[in-house]
């Protein structure tokens, strides 16, 4: 049997209406412009209205996607929504595959919190090289302003919303070169959302929990030493994998939760600020959209072009991380 490669061919993205910038998040808790940019690199986040949904952001970013791909939503086989905060607990990829008429596809969510982009691509590149789908839509999204509590500063001041979309297809030569994926469940309690039971006696000697799940909680300086010391490694063995040196890495695309990670993991590995991908100022933490978000607008601007070497790598709650190596494959834009 003939090996089946990989191509990425096209990427989308979509962010909600609203912005909250550092002064104006100055009004509602105990900090200022200062103190947050200097800290984590954000200026201001993008924030889901309650016009807004997972699946429209989602939705838009897909079309994008697909738009930049030159194919139909009819020609895609398989769609794999990375969320956290789905609209649906039962999942809302199948409401984006009705959305976008993508009739011959099927779709479910994936869950990995911030990783989640990495993960989805090495899972969707898995179906595309065993012969069984042609065309995969991965998406990226999360809307976390639900599930953040706007009176805790050390949380609130980092999270955004947004979409990220890429579309994959069957390739004579492949351009994925190269993943590892890794989970510690024995730091889970560094990154949570995490569900508060409640006891309901529905009879006499019965109970059944109903609770809500709870804002969302962080041991930020554990989290913080977790992803400079482990993202680097990952990204060292995925390169390893691919049969690569740090120098043939053209771009550096990290999971955009921190400046201070990202310049860290980037003078580990000694790869100048400038082969940086990052866009966290503008939107926060998206979480799984947060990579394809940005590799979108690079792709957009002309920054990354057909042919470019990517390293990638997501890392959050779980505690979960990993790293995948690509070669951009899209058509190429013009500048905007």
């Amino acid at each position: 049997m003939k090996n089946i490669g990989i191509s990425i061919i096209g990427s989308g993205s979509a962010i909600p209406k609203v912005f909250l910038d550092n002064q104006q998040l100055s009004q509602i808790v105990d900090t200022s412009d200062e103190w947050i940019s200097s800290r984590t690199g954000i200026s201001q986040r993008r924030l889901a209205d309650t016009t807004e949904s997972l699946c429209s952001l989602a939705t838009q970013a897909s079309l994008a996607a697909i738009g930049q791909a030159n194919i139909t939503a009819q020609d895609i086989d398989l769609i794999i929504l990375a969320t956290s905060t789905p609209d649906d607990l039962f999942g809302t990829a199948s409401k984006i595959q009705g959305e976008l008429g993508a009739t011959k596809a099927v779709a479910f969510d994936l869950t990995a919190a911030c990783s989640g982009f990495v993960f989805g691509l090495v899972t969707a590149a898995q179906f595309i090289r065993n012969g069984v789908y042609q065309n995969v839509l991965l998406i990226g999204a999360d809307i976390l302003s639900r599930w953040v509590d706007w009176e805790d500063r050390t949380t609130c001041v980092l999270f955004g919303d947004g979409a990220g979309a890429v579309v994959l297809q069957a390739s004579e030569s492949d351009r994925l070169l190269g993943f590892e994926l890794r989970s510690d469940g024995s730091q889970n309690g560094c990154l949570n959302l995490s569900y508060q039971p409640q006891a309901k006696e529905i009879i006499e000697g019965v109970n059944v929990s109903q609770g809500t799940y709870q804002p969302i909680s962080m041991n930020g300086k554990e989290v913080y030493r977790f992803a400079v010391q482990k993202v680097p490694e990952v990204i060292e063995k995925a390169l390893f994998r691919a049969n690569l040196d740090v120098e043939k890495v053209d771009w550096l695309l990290l999971h955009q939760a921190n400046k201070r990670i990202i310049d860290a993991v980037a003078n580990r590995l000694k790869i100048p600020s400038e082969k940086v991908i990052s866009n966290l100022s503008n939107y926060g933490n998206t979480s799984a959209a947060s990579i394809p978000l940005a590799l979108d607008e690079a792709v957009r601007k002309g920054k990354v072009k057909s042919g470019d070497i990517i390293a990638a790598s997501g890392f959050g709650a779980g505690l979960t991380w990993g790293a995948i190596i690509f070669e951009w494959s899209g058509i190429k834009l013009s500048q905007k």
